[in-house]
């Protein structure tokens, strides 16, 4: 499969690599980092050098160093990609808070957002991690009574280390299971776990992620920082935002992500981000942070009210098929691409410009060519390389998209069956 070809980025550098080492002249300004642990997101170029960087929200690390994430693209290839990397100042050895349940004590004063979190939470986990190379924690959502949870591929694999990992997940009772992987996929950044002797527990009940608007109520639980069943609140900043994020330059993802202001910090990643009826929306997975001023410093932590989470429509379909296959399908149009820039400024995309087409692949069987510029997915504008992706990521394996492409000069649109991957 051609599609996610990475284009190698200089900055992509791991935390704690050689000491002295500091990015080129031609590194981005800004890093993205994932929110809980272990995924990097990316975004279109920054406009200006004082563009806020990306860091995983997800995993709170104990002493593990990361790996950075790749700009990777699937379905296109990646030009104009922000580098990722994790939250150093996450890194601890301070013991778990225990966990506790959110309870509503005053019915006639209860906000919309106490119901949420007491309907939610529940079906919320904090997940432990030890592996050779360090620990550290997560969130994670329950699937189903007898314990398959779901969270983030960068949770359960230390930010893919390559050493075996011990799993133990406590629920919001306080309970403490061990688990075992059921399976993983880097493209999204998901995976499901399994509870061991686990029954009883309340699965959480997933919302139509399709039919979330901006300024929707969101509620972001999981364990920032250790701190289990902490319950945030913001609204829907965005919806359809193009991030990519991945561990490595061979391990990426891209998401049309939700984009929210409610806190979301490292051990966030994997949680619920639900709606104002306690249903989850999305599966938080990426925050971003304000790049330091000088060269080859890591960027300031915490939150900024700017976080990710991968849609439920996703995240529910990828989680299914892990639990049923082990493994999980994703939609592509195999070709690599690269941002197409304006006349007038590198910096400003004006589309996905073809750079390779597979043979027999899906772009290939409707007539699309190197040199053909995607400027549109069904009624979505693609700006930049990374959106195409992201456009073509949502979408199921199988589907019919139109593309509005640009080839000398004239504009025209072509119906396209995406084909389907394992990677």
């Amino acid at each position: 499969m051609t599609d996610g070809t990475p284009y190698p980025n200089p900055a992509h550098q791991p935390t704690g690599a050689t000491p002295g080492w500091t990015p080129p002249s031609s590194a981005p300004p800004g890093a993205w980092y994932p929110a809980g642990g272990a995924a990097t997101a990316t975004l279109p170029p920054p406009a200006a050098p004082s563009a806020p960087a990306l860091r995983r929200g997800g995993r709170l690390r104990l002493g593990v160093a990361a790996l950075l994430a790749g700009a990777l693209i699937g379905g296109g290839a990646g030009a104009g990609v922000v580098a990722l990397t994790d939250d150093g100042s996450g890194s601890g050895t301070a013991a778990p808070a225990a966990a506790q349940s959110v309870v509503i004590k005053d019915p006639e004063s209860a906000t919309a957002v106490t119901a949420a979190a007491a309907k939610a939470s529940p079906s919320v986990v904090t997940v432990y991690v030890t592996g050779g190379s360090g620990a550290g924690s997560g969130s994670g959502v329950v699937l189903s009574a007898d314990g398959y949870v779901l969270t983030n591929n960068h949770v359960v694999t230390l930010d893919s280390s390559t050493d075996a990992a011990t799993i133990q997940v406590r629920t919001s009772d306080g309970t403490l299971y061990d688990a075992t992987v059921v399976g993983t996929d880097p493209t999204s950044d998901l995976a499901v776990v399994k509870l061991q002797g686990a029954g009883g527990l309340t699965p959480a009940t997933f919302a139509d992620s399709d039919d979330v608007q901006v300024g929707d109520l969101a509620v972001a639980i999981g364990a920032p920082l250790g701190l289990s069943d902490t319950v945030t609140d913001g609204i829907i900043s965005a919806t359809d935002r193009a991030v990519a994020t991945g561990s490595s330059q061979d391990d990426a993802t891209v998401i049309d992500a939700l984009q929210t202001d409610a806190a979301i910090n490292p051990g966030n990643s994997g949680g619920a981000l639900v709606n104002a009826a306690g249903e989850v929306v999305g599966i938080n997975t990426a925050i971003a942070s304000v790049a330091s001023g000088a060269p080859g410093q890591d960027a300031q932590s915490g939150n900024i009210g700017v976080g990710f989470a991968i849609p439920s429509n996703t995240a529910k379909r990828i989680a299914q098929e892990i639990v049923d296959n082990g493994s999980a399908t994703h939609a592509v149009l195999g070709v690599q691409a690269q941002t197409a820039a304006s006349d007038t400024s590198s910096e400003v995309g004006t589309g996905a410009q073809i750079v390779q087409v597979q043979a027999g692949g899906a772009a290939a069987s409707a007539g699309l060519q190197p040199g053909d510029v995607v400027t549109a997915v069904g009624d979505r504008a693609v700006t930049t390389s990374t959106e195409l992706t992201a456009a073509v990521r949502s979408a199921a394996p199988g589907s019919e998209v139109t593309l509005t492409v640009r080839r000398d000069g004239q504009t025209s649109t072509v119906e396209v069956t995406l084909g389907s991957s394992d990677r």
